[in-house]
Order: structure tokens, then sequence, then C-alpha cells
């Protein structure tokens, strides 16, 4: 099973071939190895190995849904015991840091049977939407290597794009995992806050998933890890049935928003817009009332205080760096862009911290009340197609102008984190020079079922899954 014809397989697929006989786990983490070490010299996606452990333990797999299906951690999030854990930061590589176990996610992937074969890059703190850490260097975009695959997923989605393995681990604290979906003609869902477990934090932002090239295989991922502990801060009502039992369900007439405004201060690529505008056209096909919608709210005076907030945070993963290796951090041990935000969210007073964190609440107020009359709210998922990997590179001597860029990048993405509603990105669109971009859809919270039934019509007739990436296994 060391074909080449592996790579078009989705993880479900994989599963299939070993519940059925044709393949043992251990075949198929040879197989992807091979893919791994054919292609990543030029992608620079998997940063961290351990493929002859993977491989002697594959067929030790835990018989779970997706027993022997290859896998990618992201360097930062979920974890399993005795990993590299290194978060994309110089000093963490250079401590050599451990995951000291198993995060509750980490061990639902391990239970699933998906068998971790390494860890994929990432920006430094997974804070910014682009890939290119100092610790690692930059992650090249399979669909064009001068480019970024964004961020802050952009390893495994680079991986997943160009066939290394069938889906890989994401996550999403201001659009880590549809950025990176939308740059590499994948499928990304952020969940509603509360979905999956994340007993170990208290991020209000922050959902953990996959990329994948297929809806089946987001579902099944999240069919096998959803649902929260005790522990968790944030918590859902189990859905009414599995995920996977959405897929192909009569998705209804739902009442949708179209947003392609990108406020005053930013406008949105025009192949961007046309990408929101290519799933709202295909709904309205179906039957669909489409109403399209202004800035207003989204991107009103309120809104800057999120910018504010983000700030702040970013001084907070800097400080808990320091915590974690046992010293505080200088300059030296902190990309640029970071250092510098680190050190302006400092300039926030703990009174100016709590009055940004009530605005936050009044605008997460008004979000609610300009999306309720809509059952689904579309955008583009970027502001912006690919970035060269050279112009996403922060200045050296003043690295924070960068960050206007980066805001175009997530424009879209980052209410919904605030907020905690679902939303998936598509590739239902590429540019004229063959880029892909992708089509968020936004759906009422704790309505992933909804989103699974429209995401697997849109891949029903319009399909994605035949295209790949001139650099590809």
């Amino acid at each position: 099973m060391k074909d080449s014809s592996l790579s078009d397989i989705d993880a479900v697929g994989h599963a299939e071939l070993v519940s059925s006989g044709q393949a043992t786990p251990r075949e198929l983490a040879e197989a992807a190895v091979e893919r791994i070490e054919a292609v990543n010299p030029q992608l620079n996606a998997v940063v961290l190995e351990w493929f002859d452990a993977a491989i002697a333990g594959a067929d030790d797999a835990p018989d779970g849904p997706l027993r022997g299906v290859p896998f990618l951690l992201k360097d930062i999030g979920a974890t399993q015991k005795g990993t590299p854990t290194y978060l994309g930061n110089r000093a963490m590589k250079a401590a050599d840091n451990r995951a000291p176990a198993d995060s509750v996610l980490g061990a639902r992937f391990r239970a699933a049977g998906l068998v971790t074969l390494g860890k994929t890059n990432l920006p430094e703190l997974g804070t910014v939407p682009v890939t290119q850490p100092k610790a690692f260097g930059p992650t090249n975009n399979p669909w064009d290597l001068g480019r970024s695959p964004s961020g802050s997923s952009g390893g495994s989605a680079a991986a997943v794009a160009s066939g290394m393995v069938p889906v890989a681990h994401a996550n999403d604290g201001g659009g880590s995992t549809r950025l990176p979906a939308s740059w590499n003609g994948l499928v990304g869902l952020k969940t509603t806050r509360g979905r999956q477990p994340l007993p170990e934090g208290v991020s209000r932002l922050t959902s953990e998933l996959v990329v994948s090239r297929t809806v089946r295989d987001t579902a099944a991922v999240l069919d096998a890890t959803h649902g929260h502990t005790p522990a968790c801060v944030f918590q859902l009502p189990p859905p009414g049935r599995p995920f996977g039992d959405e897929l192909g369900q009569d998705i209804g007439r739902p009442r949708v928003a179209v947003l392609t405004d990108a406020g005053a201060e930013y406008d949105a690529d025009p192949e961007c817009v046309e990408a929101a505008w290519v799933a709202a056209r295909q709904l309205e096909s179906w039957g669909c009332e489409v109403v399209e919608v202004d800035a207003s709210v989204i991107f009103g005076p309120l809104s800057r205080v999120n910018g504010r907030a983000w700030m702040a945070g970013i001084t907070r993963r800097v400080d808990a760096l320091g915590e974690v290796l046992g010293w505080p951090l200088a300059k030296e041990h902190v990309d640029p862009y970071n250092w510098v935000a680190a050190d302006r969210g400092r300039s926030i007073s703990a009174a100016d911290a709590a009055a940004a964190a009530e605005t936050q609440q009044v605008w997460v107020r008004q979000m609610f009340e300009w999306m309720h009359p809509f059952d689904l709210l579309v955008t583009p998922t970027s502001g912006c197609p690919p970035l060269l990997t050279s112009e996403a590179e922060p200045d050296a001597d003043k690295p924070w102008r960068v960050g206007r860029l980066y805001g175009l990048v997530g424009r879209f993405t980052m209410p919904f984190n605030v907020t905690g509603h679902p939303a998936i990105s598509l590739p239902l669109h590429w540019t004229t020079d063959g880029l892909p971009v992708g089509s968020q859809i936004v759906g009422r919270m704790g309505d992933e079922a909804a989103l699974l039934r429209v995401a697997s019509r849109f891949e029903a007739e319009m399909p994605w899954n035949h295209r790949r990436p001139p650099v590809s296994a």
C-alpha cells in the first residue's frame, strides 16, 4: 500500500482500507512518511518528526473510527505526551520543551485511532495569519512556493493540500483554521465555543479541530472528538445525532445574509469578494433568501476594541512562555512582531483592560442582534488572496507596520472567535492566477449541523477534491 494514489484518498477512505483488511495502519504510515519525505523539502510544513516510532507503533493504534489514518499535530494546542512542544519559539526549541501529558483533545485524537507522525509549522505562538517563524523558517504554499499558506495552521494546511496526510490538526483563535483552509483549497471548520474540549485553558476565542480536503473528514473527526469535560469553562449540550449523519441531508430554506464590505479601514480584494458571492449565488439558486448587509455593526467603532484585546492577549502569551521556561524572556528570544505587540500590550492598564472587556461584550450583544434574523452569514474568508511570503515578513526596524496587513487577512474571521459562532471555510473559488480563496459561512450558535449540511451540498454540486496544487505527493 505504498502507491502514490493513497494521496487521493481522504481520512475516512484510509480508515475503510484498514477496517476492510486492504491495508494495515503500518502500511499507511509508511506510505505517508514517503510522501512527506518527497514534498516536505519544498514546503517546510512538517518541522518535527518521529517517523520510526510512529511506524513501529501504528498497528497498535486503538480501534477507533479513524484507526490507522496518518495524522499530524500542529505544534500548539492539543498535545500528546512526550512530544516536542515548541510553539514555534526559539527559546522553547533550545530547551527541547516536551509535553508532560496528553491534553484531552490529544488523547481523543489518539483514541480515534489517528497515527501521529510529527508536528507542523506555525507562526510563533500562533498569533499571526502567516507561517514564517524564526525558529523553523517559512512554510511555502503548495499552490505557489513564493506565497504564504496563511496561519496559524499553515503547516497543517500545506501538508494536507499537498497530500502528505489526509487530515491534520488545526486550531483557530482568530481565523487560524479557516484562513489556511482558504489559501490552500481545503475545508476548515471553527466550531462553536464549547463544542470541543479545552479544560486546559480558559480562552474564549480558541476552537480546535482539523483541516481536511472533504466535508466527511471534518465531520468524522468532529464526531470522534467533540464534547466537554466537567472541567471545561464553556460547555454545550451534545448534538441530536452524529455530525456525519448530517451530510447529504436537506438544507431547508435558510435565510442568508451576505457581507463583503470590510469597513471603512480596509478594502477586501475583488477575488475574495467574488468568493463570497459564488457561495451566495449558489445558495440563492437552491431557493434560499439572500440579503446583502453592510458593515456598520461588525466593523463599527465598537469593534476596534477587539484589536486592543488581541494585543493584550499576545502580552499574556509571551509572559506565559517565560513561566514555562522558568525565566523571563528577552527581545532576542521572541520574534519581532510578537515582542513589539507584547510590549504595547503592557501599556494597557488593568482599568483599561476591564473597560475593553466590557466594551467587547456590548459589541458581542450588538452582533447577536444583528445576526439574529438570519440563519447563515456568508463572507469572504480572507480579505486578500495568498500573500507573497516576502511581503508578509515584518520590517526589521518597524515590525508593527505589518499588523495592518495581518488585519486585512483576518478581517472576516476574527469577529466570530469573539462572538463564539461556528464558521466554515469552503474552497469554492480560485483566482485568475489559479490560487484558492475560500468562502466563509457562519452559522447560528451550536449549529455546526446546519453548516455541515450546507457544506456537503456545496461539495456535491461544486466539487473541489479533484483539484491538486503544483506541489503534491
